[in-house]
């Protein structure tokens, strides 16, 4: 990227939040704070009113904006790849909201990129598992949750656990929303366990906004995750698959912590970071005859065990 492209790029970041730190800036286009700054005096030179707060950064005055820039094809081309992944992995009000907002930023291009996008929205497709409900984005209720976290509403919310197979209604303060495969999830203090609990959104039953708000400043959802990743225990299991049968795979290793995988001739060596033995052992079930346990020895007494309780319960069965 030439000096000029960058500068203007800059200026787009610029405009796009209240407050850009330079190291953002630097960090987006792989230069050094010298450079930086020497951009920003360039902007000031050419009479756009910044306001620079030491070591916070720099903002632009309110009401100043350039006009619209062209967008590169490739740019224009990420938005229409956001919009089927918008459509397929958010719910209803997420889309509608997107595609309001998709019809503004097409009204600003040209018309060789409009008829560019028509014509390769047509080569995109997310395809959803079929093995998914199809119904599990239909009522998320993001919107509703970012709005809350924006302005520190309580929710109410009936949740369904999965834990306990019951209903409950809780009170909770939210803290943030993160998507994981093929779900996303609610990290929030609830006030009934008096602990933060992620919540999938999917089985939230109802949600209500509260005019209630809370003062409490929680740790940033950055900061829960990683904490939380710190306090797992992860046990690393090695697998090993037959070619035969390693088509048949599909992606349900990467919902069971895998890591890498090696070629071993007529096997396939996968190795996973997963939390429970337990549920690595039901999931090993499924591979049947196909696969081998390299590791832990833990986990190959966790599936004798198991399989000598079908065995049982098989046993049980065709005596009745």
């Amino acid at each position: 990227m030439n000096r000029l492209d960058r500068i203007t790029a800059i200026m787009i970041q610029l405009q796009s939040k209240r407050i850009v730190k330079a190291q953002d800036i630097a960090d987006r286009f792989g230069i050094s704070l010298r450079t930086v700054y020497r951009d920003i005096r360039t902007l000031e030179m050419a009479g756009v009113p910044l306001i620079s707060e030491a070591g916070i950064g720099y903002s632009i005055i309110d009401g100043y904006r350039l006009p619209p820039v062209h967008f590169t094809s490739e740019e224009a081309m990420s938005f229409v790849t956001a919009e089927k992944l918008v459509d397929k992995l958010t719910d209803t009000a997420t889309r509608t909201s997107y595609q309001s907002a998709l019809y503004k930023i097409k009204a600003v291009l040209r018309t060789s990129e409009k008829e560019m996008l028509d014509s390769v929205s047509q080569h995109i497709k997310v395809v959803e598992n079929p093995y998914l409900p199809k119904d599990r984005h239909k009522n998320l209720h993001i919107e509703l949750v970012l709005n809350s976290i924006l302005h520190k509403n309580v929710l109410r919310i009936r949740y369904f656990s999965t834990a306990h197979l019951d209903t409950t209604e809780r009170d909770i303060e939210p803290v943030g929303t993160y998507a994981n495969g093929s779900y996303w999830y609610l990290i929030a203090y609830c006030r009934l366990r008096q602990a933060y609990r992620n919540f999938r959104l999917d089985r939230v039953e109802s949600i209500q906004r509260l005019t209630e708000r809370f003062h409490t400043q929680h740790p940033s959802l950055q900061h829960f995750i990683e904490e939380t990743s710190r306090q797992q225990d992860l046990h690393k299991v090695v697998l090993r698959l037959d070619k035969r049968a390693y088509k048949y795979l599909g992606d349900q290793h990467y919902y069971h912590g895998f890591v890498s995988q090696t070629d071993r001739g007529e096997q396939i060596e996968m190795t996973f970071l997963t939390t429970s033995l337990t549920g690595m052992a039901y999931w090993f079930m499924l591979l049947g005859e196909a696969a081998d346990i390299v590791e832990p020895a833990e986990l190959k007494q966790l599936v004798l065990d198991k399989v000598e309780k079908v065995r049982l319960r098989i046993s049980e069965t065709l005596l009745t």
